[in-house]
């Protein structure tokens, strides 16, 4: 999947290139990119006035393009009725594969930022400070301790997926009275929403961008199987459908694992697509052979657990009976939304072809303490 970025105002790639030549470095609006024509037959684009209203919501402005060199220059040719039929169908497939992804953002988002006015997404770890003394008179001499802090940084990738078609198809299926055909949109669409999961799960590998000696380590985005900090447990035991048991006794040491860590929950344990025969299949027969409980709920009993989840793309062929357990809090990971996930449009050949581009900017932030702790856990068999 494609990644472009802006670096001083300069475009790498199809899509940041596109944005500088539109008008895009001014204030990195993807709305500068999205042109309509209005009720009146009038040139528009809307923008975001980066300013919040009174209930925290971005305030948007319509404009007309006019020939301002400020704005798009490029033809306008979607209505806003196409433009949101466009937008629906990409909204709706983008949501279908994104399970990791959207329990990490209920429960721990970064956003409200203009993703693409950044490279790096910075923060700081701190050490925890200080020893408390006891004795009988409380006159001993206390030690001077400092924090320290060590800074780190994310990248802040866009990731897109594009498509076109002519600009006869759009007469064609405006002279005819019938919708443009979504299947290009909502294939986009499914292609970025796939990559945003992937990179999170850890089985696409994330951008690399810069080495700077400001930063513990080389800013890079991860994923929960590919996190040099996590923590890591290789035993776990094959299921085979009678040692169920043996399979809850693993997940407790994990939590145990975890808790050794001071990370307590709450958890969300996943597991890769091979493990639902067993997650599914009975755990507690009464008499008669009649099934009351099975493997995954009595997981989901465990305390501390959120739930018990499969992840489509941590599959059987490269991830074999794989267990992630993550905490699921802000000081462990964060679903970073520098922009979300949306469409932009220019034209070549002279306005005959018509191209679009779906994408955002969507990463994921694992973190770790000043000590190297980590609230993830990657457990896989020996």
């Amino acid at each position: 999947m494609p990644m472009d970025m802006i670096v001083d105002g300069r475009g790498y790639g199809e899509v940041a290139s596109a944005l500088v030549a539109n008008g895009g470095h001014q204030n990195f609006d993807p709305g500068l990119m999205r042109p309509y024509l209005d009720a009146r037959a009038r040139r528009c684009v809307t923008i975001n006035t980066r300013r919040m209203s009174d209930d925290n919501k971005p305030i948007y402005r319509k404009i007309m393009t006019g020939n301002r060199g400020d704005f798009v220059t490029n033809a306008t040719t979607l209505r806003k009725n196409e433009w949101i039929l466009l937008d629906q169908a990409v909204i709706h497939e983008a949501r279908k594969r994104l399970r990791a992804w959207s329990d990490l953002s209920a429960a721990a988002s970064y956003g409200g930022f203009n993703g693409y006015g950044k490279m790096i997404l910075e923060h700081e770890m701190m050490s925890d400070p200080g020893e408390a003394l006891v004795d009988m008179d409380g006159v001993a001499d206390d030690r001077d301790d400092a924090p320290q802090f060590q800074l780190q940084g994310l990248p802040l990738p866009v990731t897109h997926c594009g498509f076109s078609f002519s600009k006869r198809r759009l007469d064609v299926s405006r002279n005819s009275g019938t919708p443009l055909d979504m299947t290009l949109p909502e294939a986009a669409a499914r292609r970025v929403a796939e990559s945003v999961e992937k990179t999170l799960v850890g089985v696409q590998t994330g951008l690399t961008y810069g080495a700077s000696t400001l930063y513990e380590s080389t800013s890079k985005v991860y994923g929960y199987t590919n996190f040099p900090q996590r923590l890591t447990k290789t035993n776990l035991a094959t299921p085979t459908g009678s040692n169920a048991a043996t399979t809850v006794a693993n997940v407790l040491a994990m939590r145990d694992q975890l808790t050794a860590q001071n990370f307590f929950g709450p958890f969300m344990l996943y597991h890769s697509n091979d493990w639902d025969q067993y997650m599914d299949n009975d755990y507690i027969l009464t008499g008669g052979n009649v099934a009351t409980q099975t493997l995954r709920e009595r997981l989901q009993s465990i305390e501390g657990i959120q739930d018990v989840r499969r992840l489509d793309f941590l599959s059987a062929a490269t991830n074999p009976f794989t267990l992630i357990m993550v905490q699921m809090t802000s000081d462990v990971a964060r679903a970073v939304n520098g922009m979300d996930i949306t469409t932009i449009q220019w034209e070549t050949k002279g306005g005959l072809m018509l191209h679009f581009k779906v994408m955002c900017i969507m990463v994921p932030q694992l973190r770790h303490d000043f000590s190297d702790r980590c609230g993830i856990l990657h457990a896989t068999t020996s």
